[in-house]
């Protein structure tokens, strides 16, 4: 087996994991909208084309999706300072809220289906994890990687989404 190989497996075993865990939920939520409050809590506020464009989906798509969430209470929208034509989206603290209990229920979905991993298999999925991560510019991981709790983390994704919409109006 190649690298490409090794990575083609481990893309396609995570997605296919995902879709189960996903299913497992029972949630009616798109798994869209969990990305696009993602997106924003990690971004901060976008335009809605480039929100379309991070999150590779059509700007009528995109346009739909966040005409949804914002009905729902998940985001809110105003207008570009410099062009009333363009949108910007931010995440609310109900949207934070939703996506913190989503991934709670997520991560409980996922736990019966990989309860029997070895702690080295642990390890090399958390060797995987850091090491993409690190290389799509998530958030850096520190020493306090597997002591941190993820209400801590949720906290701290909130405080820089939060320092995000108010430190930047818009994006680009």
């Amino acid at each position: 087996m190649t690298r490409d190989d090794d990575l083609q497996r481990l893309l396609l075993a995570v997605h296919a994991l995902t879709r189960v865990a996903a299913l497992d939920t029972n949630s009616d939520a798109p798994a869209a909208q969990w990305r696009t409050l993602t997106l924003l809590r990690d971004h901060g506020p976008q335009r809605l084309g480039d929100l379309a464009t991070l999150s590779r989906v059509t700007q009528p798509g995109m346009t739909r999706l966040i005409r949804q969430m914002d009905d729902a209470g998940l985001v809110s929208r105003r207008s570009h300072p410099d062009d009333s034509r363009v949108s910007v989206v931010a995440a609310t603290e109900d949207g934070l809220d939703a996506l913190e209990r989503w991934y709670e229920l997520f991560r409980a979905a996922l736990a019966p289906h990989v309860a029997d991993l070895s702690p080295a298999e642990w390890e090399a999925v958390s060797t995987a994890a850091s090491a993409l991560s690190r290389q799509v510019g998530m958030a850096p991981v520190g020493s306090n990687e597997h002591t941190e709790k993820p209400s801590d983390q949720v906290r701290a994704s909130r405080g820089a989404a939060r320092r995000s919409e108010e430190e930047r109006e818009v994006v680009r």
